[in-house]
């Protein structure tokens, strides 16, 4: 495999997802950070199965100058797929609108979650009936930039 292929970002394979990543994309975060008025992010981990470059779309929120976002997954039993490859590789990428950076993902302890939740789930509450829906420990994500 050359370093061109390596290197190539594969958004996500959900339509309406691919579609929000390339209008953010083409626009530099102008269309797309805001979705259905929630701020969104660009999330680019590496795949754990294959080592490829994976975009997705994110509602994050903020604590101070971390990034936070909810591995809900819609509620269902399983992690997304997301959040097991930055499990796996910590070592992220992320566009907030125009920006962009390297950042280090880790799973917020429980005192943490518990004081970090109420910020996400005031910007989405979907957070709180996903959370409801099923018996997977739903993981917060802190995002800190690596300077």
């Amino acid at each position: 495999m050359g370093p061109q292929e390596e290197d190539e970002i594969l958004d996500s394979p959900t339509g309406w997802v691919a579609r929000h990543i390339r209008s953010y994309v083409e626009s530099d975060g102008a269309r797309g950070h805001l979705y259905q008025g929630v701020p969104t992010l660009l999330l680019t981990t590496r795949g754990r199965k294959t080592g490829k470059l994976r975009r997705t779309a994110l509602i994050y929120g903020g604590d101070g100058g971390r990034h936070l976002l909810v591995a809900s997954n819609g509620g269902s039993a399983e992690h997304p797929a997301w959040y097991l490859n930055l499990v796996a590789d910590p070592e992220v990428h992320v566009q907030v609108g125009a920006e962009r950076f390297a950042a280090r993902a880790r799973t917020a302890t429980a005192e943490e979650k518990a004081e970090l939740w109420p910020i996400m789930a005031e910007l989405f509450p979907m957070y709180d009936r996903y959370r409801a829906k099923t018996s997977r420990d739903i993981p917060l994500v802190i995002l800190e930039r690596i300077t």
